[in-house]
């Protein structure tokens, strides 16, 4: 298959969201902490973070929304998130509806999958239980028994829900499973978590539930130590791994093969990580073995940097802390997993630059469907054009790719050479002497109708367009005078200070042309041509911005 066809086949592939809503409404797991956005600057100042654009931070736990479960949830020594490869979170896989088998506390076992639908050794689970309606971003669920007519929709997606047999988890590693996801509020029972001492009068139902339907007693049927060790131990120690709260178009693929994605934020230090959850079917006319092969033979260009502490903020933003508040030894035996919280603004590591950020009238990240973040485009290298604070224009583009009406514009200018995850970084180099769009560069993106640009750099904007210019004036006399000596023109000559302050956010953000930062990773081996390019930000409802997973498609060999 070559490029053209294999960006067609994408394209036209039927693409489900299966993410939920992200929110300050959205429950996080049981005791664990919700998702808290503060404004702490606004386009025209406030407090604690000066003017010029809408920022946020936000304070989290990482079970708030659709979530992996990464190794070091349970097993301190698996791997970082960062350090998981994509291609062990995509792949073939089957969304596995049980929902007419479970009811309230049920126990899952093999052959309720295995009934419904074909697994393939190394495949990826989704199991469809039904719970998923008491999903918080779902209708409400109508009870004539229940308090109010109404049921309460918490309680169904986090305490009352199936979960895994011990028998369950074993086939699973028969299988050799990639990831089990599931939909509700945990990959576990519930009773084998810390809800089983929670709610007490829960577990009580579930354990008469479990004695009538098999004679065992709780502790019989999942003996403490044996748990333990095969999830805390054996399954991080084999790479199985698992995905939370999946909800969105998940009926819309019941007992049917697709290509799945699961694409975390990847934290270095954090156990769990927010994740866009995805799936492809094959479009019309292809087969869905030929759809699944094409896939399978592809390489995903992972344009992101890890995430950690150590990543450096956009100068006056507030960097990412993370505190452990629970770890598996300070919990009930065998029933614990270490978890964080994470505080930080959003302008920092690989993230989308949302309408929001620069104009309020905009759409939040979550508005945007996920159809909006994907699509046909190309990576740009023009770093053999571009130098310290150089300028660069249209016309460099166009002569290294073929960019057409509508794509994803990916510009690598080879400064993520510099940037805190690379042997050369340079932090000062990266911050305030990268290149920059000339004038007509916004002008020329809304005639082409891009869909968004991205950039391995921090800004989209020229430094010297924000307020790094008043900030380090020697590095503006710097390029200005390159300026001068390039294009014949100073730089308020060039910029007028009304038209071209932050050009690439007031004058394209309204127009829904918002733009990618500090994209790295496999950028740096990318090659200039047209790829499938794909944003996966969380789905958060509220955010301005949002960190995603940044990945270029291709066509195997």
């Amino acid at each position: 298959m070559d490029r053209e066809s294999f960006i067609a086949m994408m394209s036209e592939a039927k693409l489900h969201d299966l993410t939920q809503g992200c929110s300050v409404f959205t429950p996080p797991w049981p005791g664990e902490k919700s998702l808290e956005v503060h404004f702490f600057k606004r386009v025209t100042g406030a407090y604690g973070g000066g003017q010029g654009a809408n920022g946020q931070i936000l304070n989290w736990s990482n079970t708030v929304g659709t979530h992996l479960v990464g190794e070091r949830a349970f097993h301190s020594g698996g791997r970082a998130i960062a350090d998981i490869p994509l291609k062990d979170l995509c792949g073939p896989g089957v969304i596995v509806d049980i929902s007419d088998m479970v009811s309230d506390y049920s126990i899952i076992t093999p052959e309720m999958i295995t009934q419904k639908a074909k697994v393939k050794q190394g495949d990826i689970l989704i199991i469809n239980t039904g719970y998923h309606k008491y999903s918080w971003d779902q209708p409400q669920v109508n009870n004539p028994k229940a308090q109010g007519g109404v049921e309460s929709m918490e309680f169904g997606f986090l305490v009352r829900h199936p979960g895994p047999s011990i028998a369950f988890y074993k086939w699973a590693l028969d299988m050799k499973l990639k990831v089990i996801g599931v939909d509700c509020g945990a990959a576990e029972h519930p009773m084998n978590t810390p809800i089983r001492r929670m709610h007490e009068s829960h577990f009580k139902l579930a354990e008469e539930k479990l004695k009538r339907e098999t004679g065992k007693t709780w502790d019989e049927a999942f003996p403490q130590g044996e748990y333990y060790e095969l999830t805390h131990l054996t399954m991080p120690q084999q790479h199985l791994v698992l995905v939370e709260c999946i909800v969105g178009e998940i009926d819309l693929l019941k007992n049917k093969r697709a290509w799945i994605q699961i694409m975390p934020i990847p934290f270095v230090e954090v156990e769990t990580a927010w994740a866009r959850v995805s799936a492809l079917t094959a479009p019309a006319g292809m087969s869905e073995e030929a759809f699944i092969a094409a896939m399978q033979s592809s390489e995903m260009i992972d344009m992101t940097v890890p995430f950690s502490v150590q990543t450096p903020q956009w100068l006056n933003y507030v960097p990412l802390s993370v505190t452990y508040t629970k770890r598996v030894g300070g919990q009930y035996f065998g029933m614990g997993r270490n978890g964080s919280i994470c505080n930080a603004s959003i302008h920092l590591a690989t993230h989308m630059d949302g309408e929001k950020h620069f104009y309020p009238n905009g759409r939040t990240i979550g508005q945007v469907p996920l159809s909006e973040w994907v699509g046909p485009g190309v990576i740009a290298d023009i770093s053999q054009k571009v130098s310290d604070s150089s300028v660069y224009t249209p016309k460099m583009i166009e002569e290294v790719v073929d960019i057409r009406k509508g794509d994803i514009l990916v510009i690598k200018t080879g400064w993520n050479q510099y940037g805190w995850f690379s042997r050369d970084s340079d932090e000062f180099r990266y911050m305030v002497k990268h290149p920059g769009p000339s004038a007509d560069f916004s002008s020329w993106a809304v005639d082409l109708g891009l869909k968004w640009i991205g950039v391995d750099a921090v800004s989209a904007d020229h430094p010297m367009n924000t307020i790094m210019r008043i900030w380090h004036p020697k590095t503006f006399a710097e390029a200005n005078a390159k300026l001068v000596k390039d294009f014949g023109k100073d730089w308020d000559q060039m910029y007028p200070l009304d038209d071209f302050y932050q050009d690439m956010h007031l004058n394209l953000f309204p127009k829904k042309i918002v733009h990618a930062e500090n994209l790295a990773g496999d950028i740096a081996s990318a090659q200039s041509g047209r790829y499938y390019i794909g944003c996966y930000p969380q789905k958060a409802m509220e955010a301005e911005s949002m960190w995603a997973r940044f990945v270029a498609f291709k066509e195997g060999r």
